[in-house]
């Protein structure tokens, strides 16, 4: 941003590009920047918030616009969520091929909450299927009016590919934030907000900080909550080195005492000991990663299978969760909130961090008696760690995708989980006729109302709600002829070896010991 537009107050609009996973965020982005952010992230979707600043020539001069890449996978609606309200105008991405989504429909509800002005763009308008009035009237149907269509949202249909409607978005952005008022005052006290941090093993602990008012310059001391850094590594989006930063500007500053949480404001002190001070004053309490004990299973056996019931061991499952940035752990924590709830096996994460996975992680989790998780996202092992993983009974599950984690998850938290013995009814038949009976043996006749009864089965014999007894099928007819099984609805002949004597009306029910 040139200095006169920062005389006069002139903050660029910071812009959050919001909506559906895979609705085309991403590449608008790198249609604006001319560069390759798509192909850099794993799976094509975007793992990190990411700030970057872009200029727009029009025909009133050169524009400045800072604009904010959210997730669209569901499992990152925190960093949507913080972008939103770090944001001044929001972009709402929405595919003309598919129309309004499920994260479209949450991105709403968020953008609502912020309560900032947005556009829609329609995306992927290039594309063979892609039917724009259809995708307009999806976003009429969840109340979204859009101009023309009796309400006042603006929209542009735009194409990625070719960059046709993309100008036109982004003088829409600039009209947006002008109608805003956004502005700031470069000579005021700096201050702005923690857009994420992660641990750099050669440089330190690194933030990336998006400047909302004033000047951030070198030689001051940022403090964010419990935390501060010096100024002295400060870079821009590029990855180039200043000296300052002005409003609206994303910035990376490095060696800060320890990670601030995403989403923290930041302000600006002038000595160390000043920092370290204010740093200490803002009472921001630790929060424990942890998962909410487990809640019994809703769903209860008749009294004939309850009563075969064993009850299983409560096991706990700890889990260690590190990521390359502190604001990924966000969106791991939800993925472990969609596991199903258990009685048997409670989760409990014993530690969300950041960095590389370490010898002291593994020791975490592999004491108990349930040996534990270790969850790497875009970290690394060693084969140290590695080595003492496989002698502790620790499983290692390193991911670059969200939502290959996920399936992960749910095989790796089955596997564990304890089974119940229990018995389960596979048959059930109605006696028909008794014919004979003696030396523990008797002849009857029947018909399945349930399931398949088969030849060996062991049955028990039921009158009314009274268990009479137990029996084992030794031979079996169907139309005169033996057979080794009768399905629902045939009629049979059974001899059944038991000492009770069945008669019409009685009932014959198959069970199976299963594990669940």
């Amino acid at each position: 941003m040139s200095e006169t537009a920062a005389d006069k107050g002139v903050r660029p609009p910071i812009v959050a590009i919001v909506g559906h996973i895979d609705h085309g965020k991403s590449t608008l982005l790198d249609y604006i920047r001319k560069t390759n952010v798509v192909e850099a992230e794993a799976g094509g979707i975007t793992q990190h918030l990411s700030a970057y600043e872009a200029v727009h020539k029009n025909t009133t001069g050169e524009h400045h616009i800072t604009f904010l890449d959210t997730p669209g996978h569901e499992a990152f609606k925190a960093m949507r969520s913080r972008g939103l309200e770090v944001a001044d105008v929001a972009i709402l991405a929405v595919s003309a091929e598919d129309g309004v989504k499920t994260q479209t429909v949450e991105t709403l509800k968020l953008i609502a909450e912020a309560k900032i002005p947005y556009i829609v763009a329609l995306t992927k308008i290039d594309k063979p299927d892609a039917n724009v009035e259809k995708a307009k009237m999806s976003l009429l149907e969840h109340g979204v009016y859009l101009e023309g269509l009796g309400g006042n949202i603006p929209y542009v249909a735009i194409s990625s590919k070719t960059g046709v409607g993309v100008p036109e978005l982004l003088d829409l952005i600039l009209l947006a934030a002008e109608l805003e008022g956004v502005s700031a005052d470069p000579a005021a006290p700096p201050n702005g907000v923690v857009i994420d941090a992660y641990a750099d093993s050669k440089r330190g602990t690194t933030a990336t900080l998006l400047v909302k008012n004033g000047t951030l310059k070198s030689g001051q001391f940022v403090v964010a909550g419990g935390t501060w850094s010096p100024v002295r590594i400060m870079e821009n989006f590029l990855g180039k080195s200043i000296n300052q930063a002005l409003p609206g500007m994303p910035v990376c500053v490095v060696g800060f005492s320890a990670l601030p949480a995403a989403g923290t404001q930041f302000t600006v002190a002038h000595s160390k000991k000043e920092a370290e001070a204010e740093a200490l004053a803002n009472t921001q309490p630790h929060v424990r990663a942890h998962m909410p004990a487990a809640v019994p299973a809703p769903a209860a056996l008749d009294a004939a299978e309850a009563q075969s019931e064993e009850p299983a061991p409560h096991l706990v499952l700890p889990i260690v969760i590190k990521t390359d940035v502190a604001g990924m752990g966000d969106a791991i924590m939800h993925e472990l909130r969609k596991l199903p709830q258990s009685d048997q096996l409670e989760i409990h994460v014993a530690l969300q961090g950041v960095g590389p996975i370490s010898e002291n992680d593994v020791k975490l989790v592999g004491g108990g008696k349930t040996p534990g998780i270790i969850i790497g996202f875009n970290v690394k092992a060693d084969a140290a760690v590695r080595e003492a993983a496989e002698r502790h009974g620790v499983v290692i599950g390193m991911f670059d995708v969200i939502y290959k984690l996920g399936e992960w998850l749910g095989k790796e938290f089955e596997a564990r989980r304890p089974k119940v013995r229990t018995e389960e009814r596979t048959a059930a038949a109605k006696v028909l006729k008794y014919f004979s009976g003696g030396k523990g043996k008797v002849v009857l006749g029947g018909r399945v109302e349930e399931g398949t009864l088969a030849l060996g089965e062991e049955v028990y014999i039921f009158r009314r709600d009274l268990k009479l007894g137990v029996g084992t099928i030794t031979n079996l007819q169907a139309q005169k002829k033996e057979v080794k099984h009768v399905e629902v609805g045939a009629e049979f002949g059974a001899q059944i070896k038991t000492a009770v004597e069945p008669a019409p009306g009685d009932k014959l029910e198959a069970h199976a010991i299963v594990f669940k």
